[in-house]
């Protein structure tokens, strides 16, 4: 009994994906259109993250060892 359980809740969480495209509800429509905007976004659109939501990770890496600049803000504690 102890093993049906975490199963049967596996089973149940697998079915819960969506296996159609996202549409607004019955009766509702998109947003509007940003301002400034020409056009309203699809859902597609929507749903696809910006470079500021996901940014690139930078893969520079450090060539010279370069000295620190002094910080006018690094005090003793009062």
């Amino acid at each position: 009994m102890k093993r049906l359980i975490p199963f049967a809740l596996a089973l149940a969480l697998a079915g819960c994906g969506a296996a159609k495209q996202l549409e607004p509800a019955e009766g509702a429509s998109l947003p509007p259109a940003p301002y400034g905007a020409k056009a309203t976004p699809t859902p597609a659109q929507l749903l696809t993250p910006t470079t500021q939501q996901r940014p690139q990770r930078s893969t520079e890496l450090l060539r010279n060892s370069e000295q620190r600049r002094s910080d006018e803000f690094d005090l003793p504690p009062n």
